[in-house]
This record gives C-alpha cells, sequence and structure tokens, in this order.
C-alpha cells in the first residue's frame, strides 16, 4: 500500500491529495497547494489576479490560466473518490489490507495469541491418559498479525452467554470531557486509546504521523494493555492449554478447570505453531519435529508470494490510477474539441445568416425600386387620362357651335389615341415582384445537425472468398463493409501463407507483410504473385477515428500454365500447333539434334517448356486411348536417351497396358489404378517436397512421392502408343485437400512393395 500512498501524495505538501486539480499535463495538484504556488509569485507590482500561468511541480509544464484562474482548472474528481475510499480503507481495522501490513511481529505476545486463536484450534498435544480430540484447522498462520477481535469471538463461541456479556461491555470513549462520555468507535493500538467518532478527527487527522497509526475496532482497555485470564479476573494469561486450545493463567492450571490439562509455554507453543501447519486430527511431536523445517519452507514462500502478489496488486491498481487519470485528460480533451467544433459550426451558421439576410435585403430594395417607378408611371399615366377626360368633357358641355367644332375634332382623335394605347401606357404588374416565391429551407441541413455524433472506427470489412478470383500470377480481391459511408480508405495487406495458425503473430511480423494504401473501391487487384502459392489477406478500413482489420483469408493463385517443349520433343513424336497434345508418330520427323532432346531409342518424351522452383502446382493429362505411358517431372539434368524413372533426376506414373507402377531411380513399385483412367492428375508441392497423382474422374489419390528437391523441375511425358493432351495452369480441386492427410501413412504401406527389378519392367521392353 506504500506505492499507492505515494501515488496519491501530493508532490508539495506531501500529504493525501485534498481537493484535487488535474493539470493540462496528467499530474494532479491540491488547490490549496497552487493557490501556494500562485501567492509566491506575487509582488507589489504583480498582484495575485494577474499571475496567468505557473510550471507543475512533477514535470514543469507550464500551465496556462484563464481568466477564472485556477477555478477554470478541472478537478480531478475520480483521483479524489480513490483517496476517500483509501482512506476508508485505512479506517476498517487490522483486516484492511493497510492494517496487514502495518502489523509486523513486534508484539511476540499478541502473535502468539492471535496465531492460537486463528489457526490451530485442535492442532496439538493431549493429556497424560492420552485422549484426543480434533477440529478443523484452518490456514491463517500466514496472517500471524490478527487482532484481539479474533480472540474475542472464539472465546464467544466457546463460553456461556454471561460470560460473553461481562466480555463486551459498552467501550466509551476515553478522551471526552462530557459526561457521560460518548460510544468510541475506534481504538488506536499505538496510543492504547478508544475513540469516539468526534474526538478520534480532532486528534488524527488525515496527516502523518497519525496515518500510521493502527486503529482497530473498540476494544476494552486491558485487551490493549495485555491479554487478561477470561476466567480470573486481573490476571495475565502466560500459559496455552493443549487440550483446549486455549490461553490460561497460572490459576486456571493450579486451581482451575485446566489443572489435569497438558500445557506448554506460550514461546514454545508460538515456535512450534509458526514453525509447522499440521492437518486435522492429532500427530506426535516426533512428526511435527521432523517436519518442521519443510513446513516452515512452505510458509516462508506462502508469505513470499502473498507479498509479491500484494505488491503486483498494488502495482496494478496504480497503473488503472493512471488510466483514469489519463481517462479525465482524454475527456477533457474531447470536450474541449466538442466546444470548439460546436462554436465552429455556430459561428458558420451565424456567417450564414448574415449573408442571408444582406441578401434578402438587396433584393427587398432592388423590388421595392421598381415596384415604385412602375407606381410612378402609372400615376403619370393617370394624371394624362384624368386631364383629357376632362377637357373632352368639357368638350360635350360646350353649346357653341363653332366651338365645340373646334375642339371636338382634337379631343376625339386625342380620346381614340389614348384608348388605342392603353395596353402600353398601364404596365402589367409583375407577381413575382411581391416575394412569394422566395423560400428558405433548411430541412436537409437540419437533419445532417441532428445526426451530429462523435466519429468512430469503422466496423471491420469482410472478404467475400466466394467473390475473389485468381490467375498464375494475381489474386482480385473483393470484400464488403457496412459502414461503407464512413470509411475513408481501404488498406490491403498480404503476405505468403507459411501454415502458421497464429495470425495475431503472423501479423505482427510487419516484414514480411506488403501493403496497398489508399483504396477507394471494395475490390483490388495485386499482380506479379509467384503462381501456385497460397497467400494471407488483410483488408484495414480506415478513417479518422481509426482503423480496423477484416478476418484473414487465405486466397491462392492458379498453377503456372505450360505448354510442351517442341525443342525436347522426340523425332517420332508429333505435337499439335498449340503445342498442348503430344502424338506417337513411326514415321520419323525431320528434327535438328540438341541436347536437350529426348534422343534415346524407345525414349519417346517431351518436357514442358517451364521449370518450377517452388509453389503448389497442379495439372492433368488427358490420356484417351493410351496403355503405355509414363508422366512425372525430372530435373534439367536428368538423361535424355532413357526412359523417365530410371534415373535418380526423374520421378514418373507410368502404365504398360493393364499395369500401374510408379518409378524413381530405376527402382518401381506397383500401385492401384482404374483401367478405366482417363485423366490423370498432377500436384506437384514444391515447397512441401511432394508428388502426388490422382484419378481424376474419380477423385482418387493413387501415390505420392516424398521427395527433397534440389533443383527446378520440369514437366516430362512419355508416350509409346495413341497420344495425350494437357491442361495446365487448373486451381487445385477440392478433392486433393481431402486426401492430403492420408498420404503418409499410405505411403508406408506400399514402401514394403518397393524392390530394385520388377518382372514388368521386362515385360515394358518386351512390348518395346
Amino acid at each position: 500500500m506504500e506505492t499507492l500512498e505515494s501515488e496519491l501524495t501530493c508532490p508539495i505538501c506531501l500529504e493525501l491529495f485534498e481537493d484535487p486539480l488535474l493539470l493540462p499535463c496528467a499530474h494532479s495538484l491540491c488547490f490549496n497547494c497552487a493557490h501556494r504556488i500562485l501567492v509566491s509569485h506575487c509582488s507589489t507590482s504583480k498582484p495575485l489576479e494577474s499571475i496567468s500561468a505557473f510550471q507543475c511541480p512533477t514535470c514543469r509544464y507550464v500551465i496556462t490560466l484563464n481568466h477564472r484562474g485556477l477555478e477554470g482548472l478541472k478537478r480531478n474528481v475520480t483521483l479524489q473518490n480513490i483517496i476517500d475510499r483509501f482512506q476508508k480503507a485505512s479506517l476498517s481495522g487490522p483486516n484492511s489490507p493497510t492494517e496487514s501490513r502495518r502489523l509486523q511481529p513486534q508484539r511476540p505476545y499478541t502473535a502468539t495469541i492471535s496465531g492460537t486463536i486463528a489457526g490451530t484450534i485442535g492442532g496439538g498435544g493431549g493429556t497424560s491418559g492420552g485422549s484426543a480430540r480434533s477440529s478443523p484447522a484452518t490456514s491463517s498462520h500466514s496472517h500471524q498479525h490478527a487482532n484481539h477481535t479474533n480472540h474475542i469471538n472464539h472465546t464467544n463461541a466457546n463460553h456461556s452467554p454471561a460470560v460473553v456479556a461481562k466480555m463486551d461491555p459498552r467501550i466509551s470513549c476515553q478522551f471526552c470531557e462530557q459526561d457521560p462520555p460518548r460510544e468510541a468507535v475506534k481504538t488506536c493500538v499505538t496510543c492504547e486509546v478508544s475513540y469516539c467518532d468526534r474526538c478520534l478527527r480532532a486528534t488524527h487527522p488525515n496527516k502523518k504521523p497519525f496515518t500510521s497509526h493502527r486503529l482497530v475496532e473498540p476494544v476494552p482497555d486491558t485487551h490493549i494493555r495485555g491479554l487478561t485470564c477470561l476466567e480470573h479476573e486481573n490476571e495475565k494469561v502466560n500459559m496455552y492449554c493443549l487440550v483446549d486450545d486455549q490461553l490460561i493463567c497460572a490459576l486456571c492450571k493450579l486451581v482451575g478447570r485446566h489443572r489435569e490439562h497438558q500445557v506448554s509455554s506460550l514461546t514454545e507453543r508460538f515456535d512450534k505453531l509458526k514453525a509447522y501447519q499440521v492437518s486435522p486430527g492429532r500427530v506426535s511431536d516426533a512428526v511435527m519435529e521432523a517436519s518442521k523445517t519443510s513446513a516452515a519452507q512452505t510458509l516462508e514462500n506462502n508469505l513470499t508470494n502473498l507479498v509479491k502478489r500484494n505488491s503486483e496488486l498494488e502495482n496494478q491498481m496504480a497503473k488503472l490510477i493512471q488510466i483514469c487519470q489519463q481517462v479525465e485528460v482524454n475527456t477533457a480533451m474531447h470536450e474541449a474539441k466538442l466546444v470548439e467544433e460546436c462554436d465552429e459550426l455556430v459561428e458558420i451558421i451565424r456567417q450564414r445568416k448574415q449573408v442571408i439576410a444582406v441578401k434578402i435585403k438587396e433584393s427587398k430594395v432592388m423590388k421595392l425600386r421598381k415596384l415604385a417607378q412602375q407606381i410612378a408611371n402609372c400615376r403619370q399615366c393617370l394624371e394624362r387620362s384624368s386631364a383629357l377626360i376632362t377637357q373632352a368633357e368639357q368638350s360635350l358641355k360646350e353649346n357653341d357651335h363653332a366651338r365645340f367644332l373646334q375642339t371636338a375634332r382634337n379631343v376625339a382623335e386625342r380620346v381614340a389615341m389614348a384608348t388605342a394605347s392603353s395596353q402600353v401606357l398601364i404596365p402589367d404588374v409583375n407577381l413575382n415582384e411581391a416575394f412569394d416565391n422566395f423560400a428558405l429551407d433548411f430541412s436537409r441541413e437540419k437533419k445532417i445537425l441532428e445526426g451530429l455524433d462523435y466519429l468512430t472506427a469503422p466496423n471491420p470489412p469482410s472478404i467475400r472468398d466466394e467473390l475473389c478470383t485468381a490467375s498464375h500470377d494475381t489474386i482480385t480481391v473483393h470484400w464488403t463493409s457496412e459502414d461503407e459511408f464512413s470509411v475513408t480508405s481501404y488498406e490491403l495487406q498480404y503476405t505468403i501463407y507459411t501454415g502458421q495458425t497464429n495470425f495475431i503473430s503472423l501479423y505482427n511480423s510487419a516484414d514480411s507483410w506488403m501493403i496497398v494504401p489508399n483504396i477507394k473501391q471494395n475490390h483490388y487487384t495485386v499482380h506479379g504473385l509467384q503462381s501456385g502459392t497460397r497467400y494471407i489477406f488483410f483488408v484495414k478500413a480506415i478513417n479518422q477515428a481509426g482503423s480496423r482489420n477484416s478476418e484473414p483469408a487465405r486466397l491462392k493463385t492458379n498453377s503456372q500454365p505450360f505448354k510442351l517443349d517442341p525443342k525436347t520433343a522426340h523425332k517420332k513424336l508429333r505435337l499439335s500447333n498449340d503445342c498442348l497434345t503430344m502424338e506417337k508418330d513411326e514415321s520419323s520427323l525431320k528434327k535438328s539434334h540438341t541436347p536437350e532432346r529426348f534422343s534415346g531409342t524407345g525414349s519417346y518424351g517431351a518436357a514442358g517448356n517451364v521449370f518450377i522452383d517452388s509453389g503448389c502446382h497442379y495439372w492433368e493429362v488427358l490420356l484417351g486411348a493410351s496403355t503405355w505411358y509414363a508422366i512425372g517431372v525430372a530435373y534439367k539434368s536428368a538423361p535424355k536417351n532413357e526412359w523417365s524413372g530410371k534415373n535418380s533426376s526423374s520421378w514418373v506414373f507410368s502404365r504398360c497396358n493393364s499395369n500401374f507402377m510408379v518409378r524413381h531411380d530405376g527402382k518401381e513399385m506397383l500401385v492401384e489404378a482404374s483401367l478405366q483412367l482417363r485423366r490423370l492428375g498432377v500436384l506437384l508441392d514444391y515447397d512441401n517436397n511432394s508428388l502426388s497423382f490422382y484419378d481424376a474422374m474419380n477423385s482418387q489419390h493413387i501415390h505420392t512421392f516424398e521427395i527433397s528437391f534440389l533443383l527446378p523441375v520440369v514437366p516430362t511425358f512419355m508416350i509409346w502408343n495413341k497420344s495425350v493432351m494437357i491442361l495446365s495452369g487448373l486451381p487445385v480441386p477440392d478433392f486433393v485437400d481431402g486426401v492430403a492427410s492420408d498420404l503418409q501413412e499410405h505411403q508406408q504401406q506400399q514402401m514394403g512393395m518397393c524392390r530394385q527389378d520388377s518382372p514388368y519392367l521386362t515385360g515394358m521392353k518386351a512390348c518395346h
């Protein structure tokens, strides 16, 4: 607990934090201590209110204060709660972790009593007559610092109610001045005084040296100053009854009920119980002494482990306190960021409000100016029309024929002209000028604002294996994401799969991973991969809040495609134009001789046009009606003037009429295969050193060679009749994985059939 207490101690006053402030640097400081720091910077020319910054006493970080001063800093509520709980635990008595650590065996007398009562009821010893008794023995020897309360509880369970009532009187405060004194709530073992709540707070503040005082539940004064006999008042206990497992005084042995019982001294019993922990039932002293050393060592180891565990718990608690402080700091940072972002939004809305208000006012002025002009035109036309109407009415009232004739014609023309141009003179009224078609619709923006929330890292994407495609050197990865709209970009990571099942360790080995960053779509094609190789893929969804990885996906490139190499074909073999079919042709074809061409008598073979040195590759051979062939792989150095499989550089599966066999280094072994075999599957797993043959139509395994490849190999093909066709660059079929686990056992069963010379070899020579 000392480590925990140091974590809760102010670096200024060296006491437990009181009203702690959370500084921006994540350290804490008492409010009063921070105030004293500010006061120390004051002067006549620099009052307290003008101080706007001070240094953290722990890390020297400069703390800037706002206009509120220290009140502007956040209170470390979490730390205050921890201190309150720590203080409560310190006051909870000797059973608390603090008290258990403080109770060292400085008083052997008390330790003897506590160990006797707590751990060895019925532990050992007997009467002279050899009577025995047994009672449960607890494992509390490791808690030898127990308190007197245990003694009281033990006595309550073994004595009459009258004795219990006598032992458990009301314990009064020994510090109160009032009469009667208040009831005590704690007894200080260090001071040997019992206190009520008020006197305890007055005499034992939460400051050193009082924090080291041992406080227990109230016990009588006599029990503090030394245990007295329960049956003989004022007599101190000085013996231990081995029959009743009880502390007794001298009078108990002389005249009491223990006078016939076997007893021992307290020191002897203390040493014996400390060194050995007995099991239920009695054992002889000889056995106890013989086991004393090992038992003491066991107890010491247990105590060491307990102390170590307590230290680990204290360290863990200190880390949790640091995390709590970091949570406070991060929360304060995010709260400040929230206020800042919201203030920016409010400021944007305020600015837009001003801009839109100015636009409305400008539109209003423009429309009113235009309407005013139209009103003025209407008024002018109205005045003219009114004047013309007045003049016409006066002409109609003229009774003088000469005057009427003189003015009537002129007035009639003016009236007719005014009537004809009435549409021109009267302006049109535009309803749009009334501002009725203007509207403010912020429903979309309101919906966006209502959806404001803190951003979280996107959910992990999911790789869709069924949508992924592959060729011999490319893989197209497809994935989906539930948070597609919140994802800023994707990152694709991949590496060659080595068979490691612990994907976490594999992912942590970052050196072997290839990374494709900043992918905007939910698919990507990776180029330049090794053919016939299995890869591990991860997809990472990224946004501003963080990133999350998908579950790993294992995807494989297809086998290496190849064709028959015309430069290697025997002169009595005919290849198709696409170099995928070879046919036996007895007529000798004109072909130039090259070192890589099959040339031996009867060695009617051809090789593929690729050399394979890695990966897992699968191809098939359509056998048609051919009943005499040999198909497999070989090193480049394999002889071309003899059958494949007759040397140490080639491995083949062969058929001669109705006999099937595998051949390597001149050794043959019969294998089982269907006479209806029409499609032979070949699986070359170079990385795992194996070459397997399958009946592809019936999904059946035929044979597997275990080969330690030293050089690149090339597919080889030999026929002695008919023709065969090659299908390469194929994905590995599903049925191949199903039989892989049985290959080793199958191989061991057939190895006994292997022999150097086979009668079928003679038969093949005869056929040849």
